[in-house]
């Protein structure tokens, strides 16, 4: 190659690299409400992050924030007023207690705005060791029915009936989301993940539903795992799978199963969308509220919600920001100098979001 034609080879090369321009409408730049939950544990820590994070980019969004906790009865209706006025919420982990009681206020804002869909991105982060490699899961989850649907009671003494409710309406719309959102990112397979050979009727209804969706995509390959043979080959082989669509229980399992074989449940993004809302939140449920020390020595791992705020950002058609936010946290990671401890590290929150502030382009 002649020393001439190097220069226009690398302006050939740098302009290829460009991001084709996103040209907004007129008046999108308008800064956007979003009702913010700081949640229990970590939840204030790494919601603080997130704002930090948002004011140094300048990004178009400013924050209705409510002290809400786990242990309520019930999401005051100021709240949900507000996550209905403004469309969008990011939340804080809210700690669920186990037994009798009180009833999960992460299930009560699901019914509430009927969030069907539960989305958890699970993927290797660069700079960050993994058991395995090549690891880009996307599961989608049924939200509002299933084992989750609360109806229980106690027929006599000592005996508990708990029933499992699907429909074909539910199981249509999340199938249909699942292709649909395989189709606009391109994704190249969907997998039903479903005990159909034991519960023949309620999964039988589901794959049924999911069958008939993935009729309608014929560019995208469909199959079908058993859930426990799926447990076991997410462990082994990760790599196969690409979009995961489940009922509602099953969902939660291998989402925080696909998080721990990526890197963590610290790192890893999620939301939960409906037709006229959304809450983004940590992706994997597990130890989303932390624990004491990790509130008492304020080291608790914001990537998880550093990244949903970057979907968040998205959802909201603030792209550049979404792609700046995303990109520092990644940098960040990749370089390993600040980690909290879950990743190897032993930095605090606040010095990891000082790191990402650092790193915005």
């Amino acid at each position: 190659m002649s020393r001439r034609t190097q220069p226009i080879l690398k302006h050939l090369l740098s302009a290829r690299s460009r991001s084709v321009t996103y040209m907004p409408r007129p008046g999108d730049g308008e800064p956007r409400a979003v009702t913010m939950i700081t949640g229990d544990g970590v939840g204030p820590l790494v919601t603080g992050a997130v704002e930090q994070v948002m004011d140094a980019m300048h990004a178009p969004v400013y924050f209705e924030k409510y002290d809400i906790h786990g242990d309520m009865k019930s999401v005051p209706q100021r709240v949900i007023d507000s996550i209905k006025k403004n469309k969008v919420c990011l939340k804080g982990g809210l700690k669920t207690p186990v037994g009798g009681g009180v009833s999960s206020l992460n299930v009560l804002l699901r019914k509430e705005l009927d969030l069907y869909a539960s989305l958890v991105h699970c993927f290797n982060l660069q700079g960050l060791p993994t058991r395995h490699d090549n690891v880009d899961i996307v599961v989608i989850r049924e939200n509002t029915e299933g084992e989750y649907a609360g109806l229980e009671h106690e027929v006599v003494p000592g005996v508990v009936e708990s029933l499992k409710v699907i429909t074909k309406f539910c199981s249509e719309r999340i199938a249909k989301y699942a292709f649909e959102y395989a189709y606009l990112n391109n994704r190249k397979k969907v997998t039903a993940v479903h005990k159909a050979n034991i519960m023949k009727l309620a999964d039988g209804l589901f794959l049924e539903s999911c069958r008939e969706v993935a009729s309608k995509y014929p560019s995208i390959q469909y199959n079908e795992m058993i859930v426990d043979n799926c447990s076991m080959q997410l462990v082994s082989k990760p790599e196969q799978f690409d979009v995961m669509v489940t009922p509602n229980l099953y969902g939660n399992l291998v989402s925080n199963t696909a998080a721990g074989i990526a890197g963590g449940t610290g790192v890893m993004p999620g939301g939960n969308v409906g037709a006229e809302h959304a809450i983004f939140e940590q992706g994997a449920s597990a130890g989303n509220v932390g624990n004491e020390k990790e509130v008492e020595q304020k080291k608790a791992n914001p990537v998880a919600l550093l990244l949903s705020s970057a979907m968040m950002l998205r959802h909201l058609q603030f792209p550049s920001f979404a792609d700046r936010l995303e990109t520092s946290v990644k940098r960040v990671i990749s370089e390993g100098k600040y980690r909290t401890e879950d990743l190897g590290g032993d930095s605090t929150t606040q010095q990891v979001v000082d790191a990402v502030i650092a790193n915005l382009a």
